[in-house]
This record gives structure tokens, C-alpha cells and sequence, in this order.
């Protein structure tokens, strides 16, 4: 067994939350090798740059927060951390820099908000994604918040769910427009219709074993199968049971799903499905979703009549403690107190009515959190990086404001380009699904080690999903933002989408000139 398979046969994860408090009299350093890694179990993460000082991940299962859970995250913050909190890919916040004695304390502050940081590190089912705008969109099939909640509460704190063979990601959405990477999750409940007794019946068609990391991006597999709202969190139990019970468990780099979905295929998959599900399952229906990319930022009607959802740009997804407050006095002055995080680590206050909309945009918070970007700076997603994340092989945050700065400079207005960082090839940017992707390492020039950054092109998730291709290596990030700037103009979202030899060719002959 691997080291880590050989912690969890010692003790269940979440048996370190009986540990914690003594640890917090004890110090960081009474704490063991095994507990360093069991502690992210309860959201809770040793980290190797700033020793003494630790990370939480805070589960906001959907991105679906409250004015109330935003001030206590901040005061948190204010209180124990540096300032500010990091919005993830997955909807969810990260908090930094507080010590092992403040944990007990800040799980009782979360609590008393309805907010849990458990499971959401190591082998368990991370936070659950869905639209952010689930429940207030027109452009949806149907709102699978509920399907999200439900199985959250499943397997939170449940230990027949915390020994996976590795980490397992799950989006659930009924909107018809692409805003989740469903492609890239370990399960992807997508919108569909499938007539059923002479009715079409609203529910989800089933992809498994998406994945980013661990080589790359290899998009979720299809089971042919439909299952209705009320049946899909029993359907998510049996494909995470599957993968528990049969799951590679020898390698680390070979555990996720997809290997096992590679071993076995599909088909046989589904018929273990099957098998768990005690009955036969219904083929795959009508898939409802369309081929573009929404972000839901901006000013957008919802299906509430007289209703606005406002989403906000967050650069790179850094948030300072003053913004946390300030978007939470005016989700509550403003809409019903309802915040929404994005998979591209945006905000969004729902239920702002027609009337209070020109106020809203006047506010200041909305001359730095912007409701109207510019392409760049909206479809801008980047990792945490190496000031924070021992994996990371360059610093990311900053140096893709500073890029996205001097394209916006460069090149003024644009088409809308998504271009999306991560520091190592865990990719936790998405950079594999994105119009631009950046993968950062680091490599040698004339001796001397530099931080560079592989690019890659054109990859996208929905109906049409498929992996960036590389494009340029070791592109160093000194004279990156040049590059890009001949880069950008060829790579809109419909030139993408160009026939690959004559896109291909025509941008590799431009960027040469520069890379």
C-alpha cells in the first residue's frame, strides 16, 4: 500500500476531529505525519511554505451562500487569517494563515452559520458544482440545487464515504448553458429529456470519470443513462460505492475513476451500476444543452419577474476581508441577502429588483468587483500558485493580473477569451478546458532556473468537450505577456473552432516571431 492508503487503514479520516482540540493545545508541531494529512478530512491543510500557519476549505455546496455566511468568512479571515480568502473553481472559499489553536473556534464560528469545512481535502467527495444561477436562470432545464443539497447531506460526515481510492469530483446542473466543466468531473449530471410513457420527463443524462490532473485532461465518460431528480442522489451513491469497492488504490497517480473506467469500459460500468441499482436503467436522453460558454456575469433577468441576478468579476479570485463585508451589506440592501459563487471564481447577488439596479451599479465596490469586465478580465481563472500551495511551480495570481493588464493595454477591447492558469499539472485552473491555457514550470535559460509556462489552445467543455492542445513549451514568463499579445487576436471562440491544421499553423507562425 501507499503511505496514504496505509493512514486511513490506521484511523477513518474523520476520526482526526477528536484530535483537534488537543493539537490545539499542543501546537503544530505535535502533530503527526499521518494527522498532517487525516486533518484534511476536516478541511484542514498543513502548508510546507508557511509552516505554523494552515489553510481551510469551506464546503458551500451549488456556490450557494448567504450576506450572514459572508461576514462570518471575513471576520474569520480578519481575525485569524491575512485579510482575504481565495474563491475556488469548485464555489467554495479558502482561508489562510490561521493557526491549529484557531481551529477549533472557527469550525464553531462556521457552524453557527451553517457552514462546514469536512471532507473537502484527500480522498473525499469534494464541495459539489452546480449553475450558480440554478433556481433564477430562464436557461435552464430544470433546478438541480436540490439534487446537490440532498446528496451533499449524504455523505458529509458519513464514514461509509470517506475511503476513496482518491479525490472525486461531481457537477450537477440543469442548465442548458455551459458553466460547470461537467466534462472534467468524476461524475457529470447533465440536463436532458427522455420521454417516458409517452411523456417527456425532465432529468439528468450520467457522464463518469472526467479528470484534470493525474496526465492531463480525459473527458467524462457517457453511460447511456437518464435518471430522474427524485432517483439522481441515490444514482451518485452507487457510482461513488463502485469506485470505492473496486477503485485502484496501488498508485496515487492511477487512482482517480478514470482509471477505472479505462480498465473496465462503460458498459461494463453501467451494468455494475445496474447491479447496485437492482433494476434496469433507462438509456441516455435528449441532451439540452447548447454549445456556448456562459459565465452569468453581468446584469441578467432572472425567471422571477422584475428580478436581477448581478454577477461580479473577481480578478483571479482573490477577495479581500473588506470586500466579503461590503458584497454582504449589499446582497442585503439590495437583493435578499443571496450570494452565488461561480466555477470561475465569481460572484453573483441574485434577486436585485428593476428598481434598485442603477444604485446597485453606483455602488464603489462595483468599480473594483465589475459587473462589466472586459473579456479578459472576465474569463481570467488562476490557481492558488506557490505563495500558498507546496505543488504549484510558479506563482500565478499576480503574474496573471499583470498579463491580463497588459493585454487589456495592448490590445484594448476584445472577443471573449477565456485563459486560465495552474501552477503544476494537478491543474486546479482548468487550464486543459479553457480558449488559452497556461501551465506553469520551470526550466533553464542560459543556466539559470526561470519560471516558464507551457500554452495551450482551444479546449472547452459541454456537448462539444475537448482537451487544449499544446501549442508553445517553455515559454518563459518574462516575455509571456508578448507573446499573448500576438496570440489573443487568432484565438476568439469561433476561430477556435476553425478547421485544427489551418488554425494550428497560421498561430504558430505569428508567435514565433516572439516566443
Amino acid at each position: 500500500m501507499n503511505k496514504i492508503e496505509e493512514y486511513k487503514k490506521e484511523k477513518d479520516g474523520l476520526d482526526i476531529l477528536q484530535d483537534v482540540p488537543r493539537y490545539a493545545q499542543e501546537g503544530w508541531e505535535a502533530i503527526t505525519e499521518g494527522d498532517r494529512e487525516r486533518l484534511k478530512w476536516g478541511g484542514v491543510f498543513f502548508r510546507r511554505q508557511t509552516p505554523g500557519h494552515f489553510m481551510m476549505r469551506v464546503r458551500i455546496p451549488n456556490g450557494i451562500s448567504t450576506a450572514e455566511q459572508f461576514r462570518a468568512l471575513a471576520r474569520i479571515s480578519e481575525e485569524f487569517g491575512k485579510g482575504f480568502a481565495d474563491i475556488t473553481t469548485r464555489q467554495q472559499l479558502q482561508l489562510r494563515w490561521f493557526r491549529i489553536e484557531h481551529v477549533p473556534e472557527i469550525w464553531e464560528r462556521l457552524k453557527a452559520v451553517g457552514l462546514v469545512s469536512l471532507q473537502t481535502g484527500m480522498d473525499n467527495i469534494r464541495n459539489v458544482v452546480g449553475c450558480p444561477v440554478a433556481g433564477l436562470t430562464p436557461n435552464e432545464l430544470l433546478d438541480a440545487s436540490p439534487v446537490v443539497r440532498e446528496f451533499t447531506q449524504t455523505f458529509v460526515g458519513n464514514k461509509a464515504y470517506t475511503n476513496l481510492p482518491r479525490k472525486f469530483n461531481v457537477a450537477i446542473t440543469g442548465c442548458k448553458e455551459n458553466c460547470t466543466h461537467a466534462e472534467t468531473q468524476d461524475v457529470a449530471l447533465t440536463p436532458a429529456v427522455r420521454e417516458i410513457d409517452g411523456e417527456e420527463v425532465r432529468g439528468f443524462n450520467v457522464a463518469v470519470g472526467g479528470k484534470m490532473g493525474s496526465g492531463g485532461y480525459r473527458v467524462a465518460s457517457p453511460l447511456d443513462l437518464f435518471v430522474r431528480p427524485e432517483e439522481a442522489a441515490t444514482i451518485c451513491s452507487h457510482i461513488v460505492f463502485i469506485f470505492r469497492d473496486h477503485g485502484l488504490r496501488e498508485s496515487r497517480t492511477k487512482a482517480r475513476l478514470a482509471f477505472l473506467i479505462d480498465a473496465w469500459g462503460a458498459e461494463k460500468f453501467r451494468r455494475e451500476l445496474e447491479r447496485r441499482a437492482d433494476r434496469p436503467l433507462p438509456p441516455a436522453g435528449r441532451d439540452e444543452r447548447v454549445k456556448r460558454y456562459t459565465d452569468h456575469i453581468g446584469i441578467l433577468r432572472q425567471k422571477q419577474a422584475g428580478l436581477n441576478s448581478v454577477g461580479l468579476a473577481v480578478p483571479v479570485g482573490r477577495i479581500a476581508t473588506k470586500q466579503l463585508l461590503e458584497v454582504a451589506r449589499l446582497a442585503e440592501t439590495y437583493g435578499s441577502g443571496e450570494i452565488r459563487i461561480t466555477t470561475g471564481q465569481n460572484l453573483i447577488i441574485a434577486h436585485v429588483p428593476d428598481r434598485k439596479i442603477g444604485e446597485l451599479t453606483e455602488e464603489p465596490l462595483l468599480k473594483e468587483l465589475r459587473y462589466d469586465p472586459s473579456e479578459l478580465a472576465r474569463g481570467l481563472v488562476s490557481c492558488t500558485g506557490m505563495d500558498y500551495c507546496h505543488f504549484a511551480l510558479i506563482e500565478t495570481k499576480e503574474l496573471a493580473l499583470q498579463t491580463a493588464r497588459y493585454l487589456e493595454e495592448k490590445l484594448g477591447k476584445t472577443k471573449p477569451i477565456r485563459i486560465h492558469w495552474s501552477g503544476c499539472p494537478a491543474g486546479c485552473g482548468n487550464h486543459l478546458a479553457a480558449d488559452i491555457g497556461l501551465l506553469g514550470k520551470n526550466i533553464k535559460v542560459n543556466g539559470e532556473v526561470v519560471d516558464a509556462v507551457d500554452v495551450f489552445v482551444g479546449g472547452s467543455s459541454g456537448p462539444e468537450p475537448k482537451p487544449g492542445k499544446k501549442l508553445l513549451e517553455d515559454v518563459p514568463c518574462e516575455v509571456l505577456p508578448q507573446v499573448l499579445e500576438r496570440l489573443v487576436p487568432y484565438l476568439s471562440r469561433a476561430e477556435i473552432r476553425r478547421d485544427k491544421a489551418a488554425g494550428k499553423e497560421g498561430i504558430e507562425d505569428e508567435v514565433q516571431r516572439v516566443s
